[in-house]
């Protein structure tokens, strides 16, 4: 158990409030991870292999600190920064774990990643500062035995030279506005530094001419997910060992992995040292996100990412909430994908696993988590009527088979099937980097013996599925290019076929639609691999008005889409037979041809 004194430290009672309170259920996994970590953490004091302690007095040091500090934009401006009980966890953790005989911090590292509006520029001036005035080194419990280290120096480093500025700059205003560190500081146009013990506030970007990352007590990274490269990271991190107990800060929102940015990487370290995956014990690390399996489009969730919002009667935060509000209804209501992704990511702080144009942008873990069991698909769907919906490729690369089957309860079941000759295989196995050989194993696709696809196993295949899963084929829905003669010898067996437009006025709102309903859970299919292949490598081609249908990044792109066009046309019917309401909005036959 954890050992505690009468009176609980904000550190840790926030902890607990998370752990065991009903914080908890207004925080992602990740930052109860975190707060679990410093509870179990508090266990182990005392433990031969685990030498360090919590020293409140250090925490408490910065938490006076900021008292010190004023703020210098928005509605509080001049009154002191006032920490809040999620800002005391993240400050107190990371200056409050010391050695349990030096004193040295035990975080060398720390990570933060939240939301934006959430102050992350304003406390980052005032730890700037408290590096230049207030951070000191002492026995755990002495604060009376403090020792400050001449030539303090910070490192604000930025993506570029105006990023950087900013950061120094916001720091500078804040010295500029706050009496008691302003009469401790000598602050110039140029420069700030001590007035007796010299050092300075540096700034750090890939194109300072000055490349050396200086002695640094403390390094602040800012915005992590905007540098493409790891170069300022390492080029600070240079100067860690020159000082006693460097601190590195790596403050930022999500972005995008589309370029594998250094960020990236570095939040799945942090995911994997929360999870206990990886030990670091000199890594402090705190994530507020949404969680994976929420719904961005439920409000209730958006406190997971920002916890101002647990709070709206606090000014400064039903300001943000609605700021937040209004930016929603833009960015899902204009058609304009990059705004929705932009959205996402630094209002709800999730990741973008694809450009701005990739189709399933918003939707993919979403689209994965609706696959079931093949036995569980075949019970949700026998016996129903089914949309066929067809993409014949040329015949030398994969065609694709899609179905469509609408469920009682409004969700659509969903499937698909790719064929490929066989002579074509091994090359488009290597071009396309997926394992076809195998997917036909598993009865994901089919081979076709020669050069081309023979198109009867299609047909083969679809009146197997009428006979094993007894469906009703009411529409086989293609795409007319290199189908019409198929198409013909369906009609001459008695099977109703219809041609779907492949323009924007046919497609874009079926294909808005049936994102609309994975992201409501309302999609299901049997996990075939290539249809979760298929599906995120298309990309959106829109028009002006926002109409938008699926294609692929260029003709010669071997990150095929095939199944999930097919899949598409099928939907282009099905959702027109059976209107659908999502927020409102009735699908009817106006959307069909």
């Amino acid at each position: 158990m954890i050992c505690l004194a009468d009176k609980i430290h904000p550190t840790t009672q926030y902890a607990l409030d998370v752990v065991y309170g009903k914080l908890g259920e207004l925080c992602c996994k990740e930052e109860i991870q975190a707060c679990k970590r410093h509870l179990k953490d508090l266990e182990r004091v005392g433990n031969d292999d685990f030498p360090f302690v919590f020293d409140e007095t250090r925490a408490d040091r910065i938490f006076r600190w900021f008292l010190e500090c004023r703020h210098v934009t928005g509605v509080f401006t001049g009154q002191p920064i006032e920490l809040l009980d999620w800002q005391k966890f993240d400050l107190g953790s990371v200056f409050g774990w010391v050695h349990n005989n030096t004193g040295k911090r035990r975080f060398k590292t720390a990570y933060i990643r939240i939301a934006r509006g959430h102050a992350k520029s304003t406390v980052m001036s005032g730890v700037s500062l408290y590096g230049m005035c207030g951070d000191a080194l002492y026995p755990p419990y002495h604060p009376e035995l403090a020792i400050y280290e001449n030539e303090p120096e910070v490192v604000c480093g930025a993506v570029d030279k105006g990023q950087a500025k900013i950061v120094w700059g916001d720091a500078k205003l804040m010295a500029e506005k706050s009496p008691n560190i302003k009469k401790r500081l000598i602050i110039r146009e140029t420069y700030v530094k001590h007035k007796t013990r010299g050092g300075g506030i540096l700034r750090l970007s890939k194109d300072v001419k000055n490349k050396d990352g200086g002695k640094p007590c403390i390094i602040i990274i800012d915005e992590y997910h905007a540098h493409p490269t790891s170069y300022v990271k390492d080029t600070t991190s240079g100067g860690k060992g020159k000082r006693t107990q460097c601190l590195e800060f790596i403050i930022t929102t999500a972005g995008t992995d589309a370029e594998n940015k250094p960020c990236y990487k570095e939040d799945n370290t942090v995911k994997k040292i929360l999870s206990g995956e990886i030990v670091a014990e000199d890594y402090f690390g705190i994530i507020r996100q949404i969680d994976d399996e929420d719904d961005p489009h439920d409000k209730k969730c958006w406190v997971k990412a920002n916890p101002l919002f647990r709070d709206l009667s606090n000014e400064y935060a039903k300001d943000l909430y609605d700021i937040v509000i209004g930016e929603y209804n833009l960015a899902f209501n204009s058609g304009d994908t990059s705004k929705s992704l932009e959205w996402l990511i630094k209002r709800v702080n999730r990741w973008q696993a694809m450009s701005e144009h990739k189709y399933m942008s918003n939707c993919l873990e979403q689209f994965k988590a609706g696959a079931v069991s093949k036995e569980e698909f075949f019970k949700l769907t026998k016996g129903r009527e089914a949309f066929n919906g067809l993409d014949l490729s040329k015949r030398i690369d994969l065609t694709g088979d899609g179905y469509v089957i609408p469920l009682d309860d409004g969700r659509f079941a969903v499937t698909g099937h790719g064929y490929i000759p066989k002579e074509s295989v091994t090359k488009h196995e290597h071009s396309d980097k997926v394992p076809y050989s195998l997917w036909e194993k598993e009865n994901w696709c089919t081979i076709t013996p020669g050069a081309v696809v023979d198109y009867s196993f299609m047909n083969t295949r679809m009146q197997k599925l009428e006979q094993d899963y007894e469906w009703k084929i009411k529409e086989i829905d293609y795409d007319p290019y290199n189908a019409t003669h198929y198409a013909q010898e369906r009609e001459a067996e008695g099977y109703v076929c219809v041609e779907i437009r492949q323009g924007v006025q046919t497609l874009s709102e079926p294909t808005k639609l049936f994102r609309e309903l994975i992201l409501q859970g309302k999609i299901v299919h049997d996990g075939s691999p290539l249809v979760v292949w298929c599906f995120p490598n298309a990309v959106e081609e829109s028009d002006s008005n926002g109409n938008i249908k699926l294609s692929k990044r260029n003709k010669d792109d071997s990150q095929r889409i095939d199944v999930a066009a097919a899949i598409i046309n099928a939907f282009v019917r099905a959702c027109a037979a059976q209107p659908v309401d999502v927020n409102k909005k009735i699908m009817s036959d106006d959307w069909s041809l």
